[in-house]
């Protein structure tokens, strides 16, 4: 009920709104090509911004990746380091103490 009372309403509102040129048909003027025209270059403008932001972006990524992969790696180093100095001071622990003369 609701639906059909909203939808009466939007329709109802619409009417004059199209109403509003007074139901005169569009012009054709040379101003309207020239505003498209316009419309087209600020379009093209836009997308070339945006190309360019994300090819930037996407630089950013590649290098924050590669930044990641460095860093990984030498975790990974450091990780086999300790775990070599682990090995060398279990094995110094394991010795018995040498006795003194």
């Amino acid at each position: 009920m609701r639906y059909w009372l909203l939808a009466g309403l939007i329709g109802l509102m619409a009417v004059p709104a199209a109403r509003a040129d007074g139901g005169k048909p569009p012009s054709h003027t040379a101003a309207k090509p020239v505003a498209a025209s316009a419309s087209l270059t600020q379009a093209q403008q836009r997308l070339a911004q945006h190309q360019a932001e994300v090819k930037r972006l996407e630089q950013a990524v590649t290098s924050q990746e590669s930044d990641s992969k460095r860093a990984s790696e030498r975790l990974q180093q450091q990780d086999q380091a300790i775990a070599e100095l682990q090995k060398q001071l279990d094995a110094l622990r394991a010795k018995p103490p040498a006795s003194q003369p």
